[in-house]
């Protein structure tokens, strides 16, 4: 049904891999939008890339990217592109090829195309609603563990750092990783069994992701257990928890005395 979507989406990803790519490991300068959000020169030409690629194929779609200045026109758009043109510029900088460019497609506020590439490991991620998971043109999918005691949960750098996964280090194997974006592939694809976290994130942080893990079989709610949607006024989000759907019962369950539920 969006199959010249992700074609699209693809050619998109590709090309801002590409970017990304050639000033991976070069002493590229680092501005800061805030003290927590590093921007480099790979972001912005990745997301111009994928810009001109998705509008010039689709003019009428609307656009939401953390690297372009959002207004209100999307908000009455039925389509709209959502992109992160570099998830995890923190681990771009310090050389650590856990990053990723995500591009997801939504339509009446879900998700329908999502499209994930690490162009360093060149792994490639695509989904479309309905039509399942795939990994370089391959099948795949979420795990079946169902003891969270002997699963891997996966925990960002910066919140390990704060110390926010030290009282969850004896309930479940904790391991660190890259950007939103690319633990959301992993845990799609089986490498780990889940993730949350309570901390804000934006849309873009986790449409095509979303779409991923559901299409490999698995579950991604908000902290509170509602299902997201996109497209909204505000696209900042409260938290996120995801997983095999047996993970994310027994996650939801650990997390909700911490969120109030």
């Amino acid at each position: 049904m969006y199959e010249k979507e992700v074609k699209a989406a693809l050619k998109a990803a590709h090309s801002a891999g590409g970017i990304i790519g050639r000033y991976f490991g070069t002493d590229l300068p680092v501005e800061h939008k805030s003290r927590e959000q590093p921007v480099t020169k790979a972001d912005r030409e990745a997301n111009d890339a994928i810009k001109k690629i998705l509008l010039d194929t689709f003019p009428d779609d609307g656009w939401l990217s953390e690297e372009t200045v959002d207004t209100e026109v999307r908000l009455g758009k039925e389509r709209v592109w959502i992109v992160d043109p570099l998830d995890g510029t923190k681990e771009f900088i310090q050389e650590i090829p856990e990053f990723a460019v995500s591009i997801a497609l939504s339509v009446g506020g879900k998700i329908v195309v999502g499209v994930i590439y690490n162009p360093i490991t060149r792994e490639m991620f695509e989904a479309q609603k309905g039509g399942g998971l795939k990994l370089n043109g391959k099948k795949t999918g979420v795990t079946t563990r169902t003891d969270l005691e002997e699963a891997t949960i996966l925990a960002s750098r910066s919140e390990t750092k704060r110390g926010e996964w030290t009282k969850f280090e004896k309930t479940f194997l904790v391991k660190t990783s890259g950007g939103i974006a690319h633990k959301m592939a992993l845990v799609a694809r089986g490498t780990a069994d889940g993730s949350f976290s309570l901390q804000p994130k934006n849309e873009w942080d986790i449409a095509a992701g979303t779409l991923l893990v559901e299409e490999g079989g698995g579950k991604v709610t908000k902290v509170d257990g509602c299902p997201f949607t996109f497209n909204k006024p505000n696209p900042r989000e409260r938290g996120i928890v995801y997983g095999n759907r047996e993970i994310h019962r027994q996650l939801m369950e650990l997390i909700r005395p911490l969120t109030g539920g």
